[in-house]
């Protein structure tokens, strides 16, 4: 039986970005579907901004039908997996360098978990800032992504940082949702 490729991007997307959108148009090219993943809980980070009704209707207008939306409860890249992983499918989480080399690297509090959950989903990884080499004994789990442009300027802090300060922005969001991001972010 052929497992179905899905390609999982999760982040708080706050707001979503030109970045965002490329990363799951891009992994369209290396997997079957693609989910966007907006967890209910951030273990890693406190959240403000939007809401999360928000900002998963700001990725639904972005992605114009191209890729599913999806709410998790757990927003460990593990648990992530675990939820949306179906026995016919296999799961593969999108994310730029920067991500992959703090996914490697955490500190997990176990020796070999890494390896444990590479043994569960595998990483797509898209250049940002430069290309992610992996250690060797992790490259059977890390696939590099093609973006085809540079996005290393490209985030939703600096999309927030720009809007407080009274500079442009609308360059770094897919224009479809730039009124939304004006009305919800401005008033903040």
């Amino acid at each position: 039986m052929k497992l179905k490729r899905i390609g999982v991007l999760a982040g708080a997307f706050n707001p979503a970005t030109r970045a965002h959108i490329a990363l799951a148009d891009a992994a369209l090219k290396a997997v079957d579907e693609v989910i966007c993943v907006v967890p209910r809980v951030y273990p890693h980070k406190h959240f403000h901004g939007a809401a999360l009704e928000d900002r998963v209707e700001m990725l639904r207008i972005a992605g114009a039908g191209r890729y599913r939306v999806e709410i998790t409860k757990g927003g460990l890249f593990i648990d992530i997996a675990r939820e949306l992983r179906r026995p016919d499918t296999e799961i593969a989480l999108i994310c730029g360098r920067d991500a992959a080399e703090r996914i490697i690297h955490w500190d997990y509090g176990e020796a070999g978990a890494i390896e444990k959950m590479l043994d569960e989903f595998s990483l797509l990884v898209a250049e940002r800032g430069g290309r992610y080499e992996p250690p060797a004994h992790l490259r059977h789990g890390v696939r590099h992504l093609e973006l085809g442009s540079d996005f290393s300027g490209v985030s939703s802090t600096e999309v927030r940082r720009r809007i407080a300060a009274g500079e442009p922005w609308e360059h770094l969001v897919p224009p479809a949702i730039a009124d939304h991001v004006r009305t919800i972010y401005a008033a903040a």
